[in-house]
């Protein structure tokens, strides 16, 4: 995502928080207490480095002295939260708004730039020291620190509520603005989606962890405590990361099988993508757990990648098929499944790619599975399958509309479709826009009734 340089004038506050203001109360101008501002915010850009799994500044500092070679670069991984926010919030938490902001700042300055570059860098880095700045405000004039510092419990904990949902909400109004901004989001499905979740169990854990910092820290055992409280947190961050890159290299494995299919058979060219996404909504709307869901989406995607054991010839002939080439095509679930039944995080979806081309009345391949025997993802993904099928626009003929799509899924459900799916969909469409798909410009379309039939049944 590509930050317009208007919005890096949020950078501009930053540039005078360390200065006293006039006019203001004493706190929100006190001076900073550097070597605690120095320690947090090198904490800070070391274990958020190290929870991300990048190098740390300490240790790209000793390979510049010694002017060793860089291990071969890897794609810098971005959990959904900030993996070591624990930090941050101590520095909220301890210090004035002005110092509280500072802390994040120098992660954004010196460490490694990633996949959006140097500008989308600095404007995360504004977008926290920011929200710091709030959130510490917001604690001050709740008197916060006084409380704090006399372990005065439970009363110093409303403050600190306070200051973290005054954190979320500073930090989920940058990023609905941003996406706004950058990717011409409307504000409604801005607040439906990335800037709702900004507060989450994962936040309060670490920002109870963060209040744990700061107790110990200024308890009799000073910052030595504190960073003992850092070392759970720092595994429990790098345990975090390590899940987030597991499923980074899942998806990666799924994209390169679908691109291989793409390769050899144009027209699944983002077909598995809308299937994946049309399964999700079917299964949305049946109430599915997250885990099912992402599993689902990938039996989605991969339906048709047994096409890679189909001769390209048959899958790019514009005539009719004799029968054993029309039974040539046809054994290509079997040949998905046998390409993917060793990927073990797959599941449930070898199941959704071997039977997604059976019917309820056992007309079906390649088993000739009846009703309930058919797998449940095979039952919703046959229902995607044919509904982007007939919404879209292929070069042999022209995609339906959906409520043409709809009614011809309702006239099969029962002899074909599962009526429980079908309904899901209907349901799920009644919610979601689903846009049919249009052909490139310049292509024409077709009327050879065999090849349409052709391609319709090997969809």
């Amino acid at each position: 995502m590509a930050v317009p340089v208007a919005a890096l004038c949020c950078l501009l506050p930053l540039l005078t928080a360390p200065l006293p203001p006039l006019g203001v109360p004493r706190w929100l101008g006190a001076p900073v207490d550097w070597p605690k501002v120095g320690l947090l915010a090198f904490l800070h850009a070391c274990w958020e480095s190290l929870a991300q799994g990048l190098p740390t500044p300490c240790l790209r500092l000793v390979r510049m002295l010694l002017r060793r070679p860089k291990p071969p670069a890897r794609p810098p991984v971005r959990p959904c939260a900030n993996s070591f926010f624990p930090v941050l919030f101590a520095g909220v938490l301890m210090l004035p708004p002005a110092a509280a902001a500072l802390v994040a700042v120098p992660l954004a300055l010196v460490g490694p730039a990633g996949a959006g570059g140097r500008r989308r860098q600095l404007w995360n880095g504004a977008q926290l020291a920011l929200s710091a700045f709030a959130s510490s405000a917001v604690f001050h004039l709740l008197s916060g620190p006084q409380l704090l510092l006399g372990s005065r419990f439970p009363a110093a904990l409303l403050p600190g509520f306070a200051a973290l949902a005054a954190f979320c909400l500073v930090n989920g109004a940058l990023v609905g603005v941003m996406l706004v901004l950058a990717e011409g989001r409307r504000p409604k499905v801005v607040l439906r989606g990335p800037a709702a979740t900004a507060v989450g169990l994962p936040v309060l854990v670490h920002a109870a962890g963060g209040l744990m910092v700061a107790v110990l820290w200024q308890g009799p055992y000073g910052a030595f405590a504190a960073l003992l409280a850092l070392l759970p947190l720092s595994i429990s961050a790098w345990v975090f990361s390590q899940g987030h890159r597991e499923r980074a290299a899942h998806q990666a494995t799924v994209q390169a099988l679908v691109q291989a299919v793409e390769i050899k058979d144009a027209y699944t060219r983002g077909h598995s993508e809308r299937v994946g996404k049309a399964a999700v909504l079917i299964a949305g709307q049946l109430g599915m757990e997250p885990e099912r869901l992402r599993t689902l989406r990938f039996a989605g995607i991969l339906h048709d990648v047994g096409k890679l054991g189909v001769a390209t010839e048959l899958l790019r002939r514009n005539g009719p098929l004799t029968e054993a080439e029309r039974r040539a095509v046809e054994v290509h679930p079997v040949h998905g499944y046998e390409l993917v039944r060793g990927i073990a995080f797959l599941g449930e979806a070898h199941a959704g790619i071997l039977h997604h081309h059976e019917r309820m009345d056992g007309r079906g391949y390649p088993s000739g599975l009846v009703g309930e025997q058919i797998p449940e993802f095979a039952r919703i993904i046959s229902v995607a399958d044919a509904f982007d099928s007939m919404t879209s626009t292929r070069s042999y003929r022209r995609g339906r509309p959906v409520t043409e799509a709809v009614a011809e899924l309702e006239r099969c459900s029962g002899s074909q479709f599962d009526p429980v799916m079908v309904r899901a969909l209907v349901d799920a469409l009644a919610v979601h826009d689903w846009q049919p798909v249009l052909p490139p410009a310049g292509d024409c379309i077709r009327t050879d009734k065999a090849a349409v039939r052709r391609q319709e049944s090997a969809a």
